[in-house]
């Protein structure tokens, strides 16, 4: 849907359209209403239809027409987050203390950690993350862990890989903010 229109003209033609659907043997209906359609959110749940999920400039609301289980596909379940193990050829590794978050003020030092993009691969994340939290150019090596949690942010699942890279660059440049301190230690 991309043009304006009135939401009681909107309602009509949604009912006719879910006659036909159901009279063609259509199960699953997904209506992807632009943000500046706004105004038809109310008469699509009235007939029936309930959100899906939500992006930036869209919410994708569906029905079920059959009086069968519905069979849906459920909205993205999961977040994708990395950390990052940065190790010289002497064995030191890269160290962070954040600004925010649970360990702020805490004097604890973590591997530095970020989420993954949309469209973004774990590897480039993680070079991308350790660029922007350190400034230190890396170079993507393996996977060395990665582990899955439930009910987390949003109650969304959790999936979590812990990624090996190695430094290019050695020139320490801190966000300030999200990073309290940095340092590279062999302890």
């Amino acid at each position: 849907m991309k043009e304006a229109v009135d939401p009681n003209v909107f309602t009509i033609l949604l009912r006719a359209s879910i006659t036909k659907w159901r009279q063609q043997g259509k199960s699953g209906v997904w209506i992807k209403l632009p943000i500046e359609l706004v105004n038809l959110v109310e008469a699509a749940v009235k007939e029936g239809f309930w959100y899906h999920h939500a992006e930036p400039t869209y919410l994708m609301l569906v029905y079920w027409i059959p009086e069968t289980a519905n069979t849906l596909p459920a909205n993205a379940s999961h977040r994708v987050g990395i950390g990052a193990f940065v190790m010289d050829n002497e064995g030191k590794v890269l160290v962070v203390q954040e600004n925010n978050g649970a360990f702020k003020d805490t004097g604890v030092w973590k591997l530095p950690t970020g989420v993954v993009d949309e469209g973004e691969d774990i590897c480039d994340a993680a070079i991308r993350e350790v660029k922007e939290e350190t400034g230190i150019e890396t170079e993507f090596l393996e996977i060395l862990a990665f582990r899955q949690s439930h009910k987390s942010f949003f109650g969304k699942s959790d999936l979590f890989f812990v990624c090996m890279l190695k430094p290019l660059s050695y020139d320490i440049q801190k966000q300030d903010s999200e990073i309290k301190a940095i340092t590279v230690d062999a302890n």
